[in-house]
């Protein structure tokens, strides 16, 4: 049997699309991905819709607040039970400790450098044109600050495998097939083989699947690719 790596993203303005997405591709993916635009279109009541049919879920808000705030807001989603959700590395020690849950099923995942940046804004906003560096300095605080994973760049995977070891989740957004994505924004690419041979447990696949005229049957394909 193979083994299960894809995570799905529910990026869409359409519930009812999203939810037949779900019963199609529901046997052959690890979950699906819920973000901004699903979430802010439907909210938990979305989400519950989603749930009832898969209860694998990335909840993926990217929480970045002061850690009071934080805190309260991830013992607020835990009721929904979502696999994973995120905070940004970048909201500091404090913050990212106080998400932490004791008890928690969810893991909470570092967001480090979003997948549209490039050295020059990197440059620009963090005063570090070299992204690697960037992101293993923030994955070693994210480690450090006990958090279960980070979300990272496909250019980023072995750097931070290095660093951080078998024990800790790496989830890869990015993944990009053979197809091309209209008005892609995503600059740090790789294709699904090779970031899970660079170390990712997980990979966050969206439009090549989603935009698709036949999703399940490229959803196989990345799967027999990465097995």
């Amino acid at each position: 049997m193979l083994s299960k790596k894809v995570i799905v993203a529910l990026d869409s303005d359409s519930l009812e699309k999203s939810i037949k997405l779900v019963k199609l591709l529901k046997k052959d993916v690890y979950g699906f991905k819920i973000g901004y635009q699903f979430f802010f279109n439907f909210g938990f009541k979305g989400y519950n819709k989603i749930y009832s049919i898969c209860p694998k879920i990335f909840l993926d808000l990217k929480l970045y607040d002061i850690p009071n705030t934080i805190n309260k807001g991830i013992k607020a989603l835990l009721k929904y039970k979502p696999l994973f959700t995120t905070i940004h590395i970048s909201g500091g020690d404090e913050m990212m400790r106080s998400s932490k849950i004791p008890k928690s099923s969810t893991k909470i995942l570092g967001v480090s450098i979003l997948t549209s940046m490039n050295k020059k804004q990197t440059g620009k906003y963090y005063n570090q044109n070299n992204i690697s560096k960037l992101v293993r300095k923030f994955t070693k605080s994210a480690k450090k600050n006990k958090l279960d994973g980070v979300v990272c760049s496909p250019n980023e995977i072995k750097y931070i495998r290095k660093e951080v070891g078998k024990d800790f989740i790496i989830v890869t957004p990015g993944i990009r097939i053979d197809t091309k994505v209209k008005g892609d924004d995503q600059k740090r690419t790789e294709n699904p083989k090779k970031a899970i041979e660079l170390g990712a447990d997980f990979l966050v696949i969206g439009r090549p699947i989603t935009d698709s005229k036949y999703p399940l049957k490229v959803l196989k394909e990345i799967n027999q690719t990465i097995f």
